[in-house]
């Protein structure tokens, strides 16, 4: 094993930069598992991490990547072995300790999930932290009523990384599904998916303002929260349940108690960040058996280097993926 590695490094020593650089192994943070890390993806979350307005880093330099999957070359934990594949999401990877975007991450053990049988690495990962929030999405709607034959489930923000996973994820299940997006190019990606209709975002912010509009979906998943969670809240039928778990549309949701009180509507916050340990590995297992797509590569849009990473950043950022973006690591 190398004593050195490649990483990219976000810092912010006089000018703000992001450059693949090598470290030493003894400037990865404490742990107990080091992993040699074989795939990353690209989110959200880490574009912003490589902005110097994102917010999302406190402390630098910084290696960012806030999920990755490998296999452990040390171990000081008896729960997990040299030589066995193990995957890490959420909790501070790629935020306030180094993340995936690094051949070499030491993590607490905590944090590391056992690969489950019938997915690979690279499969992992093309689900990444994106479809570990769809498939907690869908769990919790399923705990709160929604099933394949109460009718259509909505899909917002479908060609980003947690909507295109929901979208397939679900169409796996059975359900009917609605993709919305404000790509009308992307249709046939989103019904090769398994959509069975693509809505436009206008039509789901149609009637935006109004506190109760007619009754369209029994459930739906949100990533985008804003004015767009506002508009699908009043469009949820009686007892149906909206999981929201992003904020691209912006943090303030214009709606009133309506939904709630006069249509028993649930709104429900899928936190993948600090979700606990048993319920992650018992959720990775199904996201591995009864929520897997038959074709999950058909979620990918890119697989790209280290030195490639950069712009695949920005484009995130800007609404320019469809899908999901795969890191592999030297």
């Amino acid at each position: 094993m190398s004593e050195s590695f490649q990483a990219l490094v976000v810092d912010n020593a006089g000018e703000f930069a992001v450059a693949v650089k090598r470290l030493e192994l003894d400037r990865l943070p404490a742990g107990d598992v080091l992993v040699k890390v074989a795939y990353s993806s690209v989110n959200y979350k880490d574009g912003l991490a490589c902005r110097p307005d994102g917010n999302i880093v406190k402390t630098y330099p910084h290696v960012p990547g806030i999920d990755l999957a490998g296999t452990v070359v040390a171990s000081s934990d008896g729960r997990f072995a040299v030589g066995q594949q193990v995957l890490a999401t959420g909790y501070g990877i790629g935020v306030s300790h180094y993340g995936g975007y690094a051949e070499y991450a030491r993590l607490p053990s905590d944090w590391v999930v056992p690969l489950p049988d019938g997915l690979s690495p690279k499969e992992a990962m093309i689900y990444g932290t994106a479809g570990f929030t769809a498939a907690l999405s869908i769990e919790r709607l399923e705990e709160n009523g929604m099933s394949p034959e109460k009718g259509k489930v909505l899909v917002t923000g479908a060609t980003g990384g947690v909507g295109s996973v929901a979208v397939a994820m679900l169409a796996k299940k059975g359900y009917s599904v609605a993709a919305s997006t404000g790509k009308p190019a992307a249709a046939d990606y989103l019904l090769a998916l398994g959509a069975d209709e693509i809505v436009s975002r206008q039509e789901v912010a149609d009637g935006a303002g109004k506190p109760l509009n007619k009754q369209a979906w029994q459930a739906a998943v949100d990533p985008v929260g804003g004015a767009s969670l506002a508009a699908t809240l009043s469009k949820i039928a009686y007892g149906g349940s909206v999981a929201v778990s992003g904020l691209t549309g912006g943090t303030a949701v214009p709606t009133t108690v309506m939904p709630f009180i006069l249509r028993g509507v649930n709104l429900l916050g899928i936190d993948s960040v600090f979700c606990p340990a048993d319920r992650r590995r018992k959720l990775w297992n199904r996201m591995a058996e009864d929520l897997k797509p038959a074709k999950l590569e058909a979620l990918l849009e890119r697989e790209i280097s280290l030195h490639e990473l950069p712009g695949a950043l920005t484009d995130i950022l800007d609404s320019k993926m469809t899908g999901r973006a795969l890191v592999r690591l030297p």
